[in-house]
Order: structure tokens, then C-alpha cells, then sequence
């Protein structure tokens, strides 16, 4: 049996739920030998060590414990602290996942050692530059050997960009594995007691996305707009520590908004298995959403997951506060949508991938 080195990266929240379907996926399948690394970008117990216990991942074989810094210092450190490390090991297949700093920094630092890259998530495109995460998916994508879509529409994106068919693998979602392998078990968590929620009586809300929490105008209108909702309906906000910071600082009111913080992996779903609506800025929550067919009102001019919108329960209102005020009414006065589920989003994402890794490697 020929044995394939895998080096599995892992930085942020995103990456941990889909990387923990891979992971899993791998214990069954000894012709994988993986080593993980865990990049330390989000360094919070909250946001890192939580994952590793929920999500049943194993402790990770190295920590290059990064931190925090700019966009720059992040990318530059890991890239600084991977590249022994890979040319110690010299791993047949790199495997990143999503579009975080963590998945650019390790993919340039493969594509220069000579290592194959699978890059999970392929081909996702807002068409909007200024995000951060829009420039690690194109680079990314242009130097990855292998790429796995979730969507019909990465397909189109990433042929218009030049990358041959076959390189590019239709696979399914590693988001909603996790989900669907772990909905029973969030199902049990006592989130909503905690906080004195009831079920279908409250809003979820995530802010994070620079363009919303990083201009004090944008941010002081979303939190006016957030508290009057919150008249309306209950509204429980896990606040991004950037978030908060942003709002301590701007002495912002949030006296209708039940501000919890960052929540583990099986109570936040849990907190949006039972919401009665969704509002975010967050592309993973869009999917998450669809499946567990709750309505979610997108704060952003545009969305890299338009499945999310064509199949499921999402809908792109945009940042200007009376379309969003507008659309909420709409929400809360419909029954709960019935969407579709999208093409292979079906929890066997991750076999599919390991599947094709087998037969190109």
C-alpha cells in the first residue's frame, strides 16, 4: 500500500469545521499519513481550543502559535515559521482549506518548496478586491495543483481564470459535513437556556467583515439600525473581539442587543438551529443557514456563495439600513422557508476528496 504524507493546515474558525471533516475522514483510510498544523491566527480559547475538543480534532502536531498583527505580519510569520517545517517533512500533498490568511500563507510557501497543493473551497468569487479574503481565494486557486468545489458557479469562475478541468474537482461542501455529523449533538446544548432564548423568538446576528466593523460611520448606523430590530425581536450578538473593541471605543448603545461572546462550534449552531432569522456579514453562515433552512439576511453588497441564494434560505439586503429594516419585516411576517439543499452538500464531501487525492497521487 503506497502511504501519501498529507500536512493539514488549520488557522481560523472556518478552517477547524471544515478541516475536521477531512481530518475524520482520514482515520479511516491508513494510506493517509497526516500531519497537522495549526497556524495559531485565531489564538483564543474561544475561537481555537474549543474546536479541537468539539470537533473531536486531534491536538495538533504543530503550533506555529502566530497571534494577531496586520493582514502583512500575519501571512509573513506564518510563512516565516511553515517553511522548515515543510522542508523537513516534505509531504506529498499540502491540504488548505477556505480563504484565511493561514490558507495563502502556506500555500506560497508549498508552491516554492515544489509541494502539491489541494486547496479546499475552490473557485469562490465576490468580485469585490477589497476584501481580504478575495485576494487569498484568487492567489490561492492560481497556484493549487488540486482544486475541490462546493458550487457550480466556482466551476465557471475558475475556468474564466484559466484552470483546466482537470484540476478542478466537483466535491461537495466540508462545512456542512461537520454540520450534518455534529446537528445531533448541538441539538443537546443548553445555549438557549443560558442566555434565555426561546426557540424561534429571537435573531442571531455576526458582524466581523472590516467594510462593516472597521468604518465607525457603517458601524454606528448597523448598531442604530441592530437596536431598533431589537425592539422588535429579541437579538442575541456573539460579538468578534475586533467588533467589540470597535464598539467600546465609539461608545456605541446596544441596550436591545443581547451581547454574548464568541460562542464553541455546538452552541452557536445550536443558537442558529433555533433562530427565527440570521444577519451577518460571514460567508460560512450563509451555507450553515441554508441547510438547517433558516432565513438569513446577508449584510453585504455581494456574496461569493450564490447557491446559498438560488437554492437556499439567503438573501443579499446590502448595507443601507431601511432595505435591511425592510427585509426583516418581510422575514418575521412569512412561515420559515423551505429551501432546497444544494448539489452535494450531502455530508460526504470529504470522502470524495480523499477519493480523488488517491487516484492523482
Amino acid at each position: 500500500m503506497q502511504i501519501i504524507r498529507a500536512t493539514c493546515i488549520v488557522g481560523a474558525r472556518p478552517n477547524f469545521i471544515k478541516m475536521a471533516a477531512i481530518v475524520d475522514a482520514m482515520k479511516r483510510r491508513p494510506q493517509f499519513e497526516n500531519q497537522l498544523i495549526h497556524t495559531g491566527q485565531h489564538f483564543s480559547p474561544e475561537m481555537s481550543d474549543s474546536f479541537f475538543k468539539e470537533l473531536e480534532i486531534p491536538e495538533p502536531d504543530i503550533n506555529l502559535a502566530v497571534g494577531g498583527g496586520t493582514q502583512t505580519e500575519q501571512t509573513a510569520e506564518i510563512m516565516k515559521r511553515l517553511e522548515p517545517i515543510l522542508i523537513e517533512r516534505r509531504p506529498d500533498i499540502l491540504i488548505v482549506v477556505g480563504d484565511v490568511n493561514s490558507t495563502l500563507a502556506a500555500s506560497l510557501v508549498a508552491v516554492k518548496l515544489g509541494i502539491r497543493i489541494a486547496h479546499v473551497e475552490s473557485g469562490l468569487r465576490s468580485f469585490d478586491r477589497a476584501m481580504p479574503e478575495e485576494i487569498n481565494r484568487i492567489v490561492t486557486d492560481a497556484i493549487s495543483d488540486f482544486l475541490f468545489i462546493t458550487e457550480r458557479s466556482a466551476d465557471e469562475n475558475l475556468a474564466k481564470e484559466g484552470v483546466t478541468k482537470g484540476r478542478i474537482f466537483f466535491a461537495g461542501n466540508v462545512m456542512i459535513d461537520t454540520l450534518l455529523r455534529f446537528r445531533e449533538k448541538a441539538a443537546k446544548s443548553t445555549v438557549l437556556d443560558q442566555l434565555g432564548l426561546r426557540s424561534r423568538e429571537y435573531a442571531v446576528v455576526t458582524l466581523h467583515r472590516p467594510s462593516n466593523v472597521d468604518d465607525p460611520e457603517r458601524l454606528t448606523a448597523l448598531l442604530a439600525m441592530l437596536n431598533q430590530i431589537g425592539q422588535r425581536i429579541k437579538i442575541v450578538f456573539p460579538v468578534h473581539p475586533r467588533t467589540r473593541q470597535r464598539i467600546e471605543v465609539a461608545k456605541l448603545p446596544t441596550d436591545n442587543l443581547l451581547l454574548a461572546p464568541p460562542q464553541p462550534y455546538l452552541d452557536f449552531l445550536r443558537l442558529n438551529m433555533d433562530a427565527r432569522l440570521v444577519l451577518t456579514d460571514s460567508g460560512g453562515i450563509q451555507e450553515e443557514t441554508t441547510i438547517l433552512q433558516v432565513p438569513c439576511l446577508t449584510l453585504r453588497e455581494n456574496t461569493e456563495r450564490p447557491v446559498t441564494i438560488e437554492h437556499g434560505t439567503n438573501r443579499l439586503v446590502g448595507v443601507n439600513t431601511a432595505d435591511i429594516l425592510k427585509a426583516v419585516e418581510e422575514v418575521l411576517a412569512a412561515p420559515m422557508p423551505s429551501g432546497r439543499v444544494p448539489e452535494l452538500w450531502d455530508g460526504r464531501a470529504a470522502e470524495r476528496i480523499l477519493d480523488a487525492l488517491e487516484r492523482v497521487l
